[in-house]
């Protein structure tokens, strides 16, 4: 019966056909030439740490507990570091993406119900993406949010045109807009000028996160919040893009070390601009009494000199929404690409990436339509709909984290890339902590805990 299954996912294909090995990588050169060759894939990965939905518990965090949340931000990125290294060495290994992996070892019902809930997550993620992008657009252009919601739809367009222009040339696209937001919050920290030895000491733990309820809270929902489980889907199956051939054990090693050397650089990119949000928020905002619990919050503070003193100006207002603009775009080329792996891994459905971009989209703006349309165009209420997406986020998790845990720790389908004994306590260790901690944050957001 195992045979048969592993059979049935072989004749499926191998996840994303189209750019599975398909780019080269150079045989005996340097280190930064090879790793230049790997380098993409985390860059991709890398947007789903720094996308709308972080920025706001980041900045709320900097604005009311100043700097003492980085030890949280920087704990979270050391636990995606190692998860989405663990996601991306699966791939390598087995030739297989993880939604493949996990079909392998389920009934075909099994899988279709984990579809479902995969793409219930990656279609929060994607209301995220269209509510940003709307909102920066409300903010940039003064267009109407229901225009702005529909305007979204057609960057479907953007995506056919990448994908035809080949899979580098989409991994560069990204890192380009993630240079865009790193350098707008660069630029924004560097005029608030906060203080470098309270930034610093913000990278102790503070006892006061345990005790302080409101703290505890806000501190568990940066941690929930960061690790993404399309991403690991994501990252399973892109890792495959490089050229390679499995039969040569040094070959595989030396894929799973760049490979995680592109993820964790990446990834600490992405760890750079949650700082970068959090410190603005602490220099800008601690002390006030600004509500900072929505973008069009944020935008209008910055360029006021009433909250942000002598530096308010539009043009930081303006430069924040054009960062939200980027994390837009760049959702859509990630939450499209998982959104094919889950369907051909779980339900071994193929569409054309069009059709599949479409589907997504229309799913994802209906429920903000509505909500414009109920609210008159509302940005608060829109935006209220970020906290409930992530209680689908919050139920996706563990069934990519514990699946990912077992198959990485597995001898006899990883050879000697098995995870050794302290990653995999560590990666236990985390898988349940999460869990736990995700059905903590979804009683939470329904019951209004503060």
């Amino acid at each position: 019966m195992k045979e048969e299954k592993k059979l049935m996912a072989y004749a499926n294909g191998p996840s994303l056909e189209e750019i599975n090995n398909t780019v080269e990588v150079p045989k005996n050169a340097s280190f930064a030439r090879t790793l230049m060759a790997y380098s993409g894939p985390g860059a991709l990965v890398a947007v789903g740490y720094m996308d709308p939905g972080n920025w706001i518990t980041s900045i709320a965090g900097g604005a009311e507990y100043k700097y003492a949340l980085l030890s949280v931000i920087l704990l979270s990125s050391l636990i995606a570091m190692l998860l989405q290294s663990m996601a991306a060495k699966l791939g390598i290994v087995t030739g297989r993406d993880l939604a493949q992996a996990t079909r392998e070892h389920t009934s075909k019902k099994t899988g279709v119900v984990l579809w479902v809930i995969t793409e219930l997550a990656i279609m929060a993620t994607d209301i995220a993406e269209v509510i940003g992008g709307a909102v920066a657009l409300q903010l940039l252009f003064g267009i109407p949010l229901l225009v702005g919601v529909l305007i979204t739809t057609f960057d479907v367009l953007l995506l056919l045109l990448l994908t035809k222009l080949g899979f580098r040339k989409i991994e560069a696209i990204v890192a380009v807009l993630i240079s865009i937001i790193f350098f707008v919050f660069a630029y924004e920290v560097a005029l608030a000028t906060p203080n470098i030895g309270e930034v610093l000491q913000g990278f102790i733990p503070d006892p006061q996160i345990t005790s302080d309820k409101s703290m505890l809270f806000l501190a568990l929902g940066i941690v929930g919040a960061t690790v993404m489980p399309h991403n690991l889907y994501l990252h399973s199956s892109i890792a495959q893009a490089r050229k390679l051939d499995r039969r040569d054990e040094k070959e595989v090693a030396k894929a799973i070390r760049f490979t995680t050397w592109d993820s964790n650089i990446q990834l600490t990119v992405a760890f750079i601009v949650n700082c970068l949000l959090l410190v603005l928020g602490g220099a800008l905002f601690y002390g006030t009494s600004s509500d900072l619990g929505k973008f069009v919050d944020l935008f209008e503070a910055l360029k006021n000199p009433d909250i942000v003193g002598k530096i308010a100006s539009p043009v930081l207002s303006i430069l924040f929404a054009i960062a939200l603009l980027a994390s837009g775009q760049n959702s859509t080329i990630t939450g499209t690409l998982s959104g094919q792996i889950v369907m051909e891994g779980f339900i071994h459905l193929k569409m054309p990436l069009w059709m599949r971009r479409v589907v997504t989209r229309l799913l994802a703006i209906v429920p903000v339509i509505i909500c414009v349309i109920l609210y008159g165009g509302s940005e608060t209420a829109v935006e209220d709909l970020l906290l409930y997406t992530q209680v689908f986020l919050s139920i996706a998790l563990p069934i990519s984290i514990i699946p990912l845990t077992i198959y990485t720790s597995d001898k006899k389908l990883m050879g000697k890339f098995a995870n050794p004994t302290w990653v995999k306590i560590i990666a236990w260790i985390v898988a349940v902590a999460l869990t736990l901690l995700n059905l903590f944050l979804i009683y939470g957001t329904l019951v209004g805990l503060e």
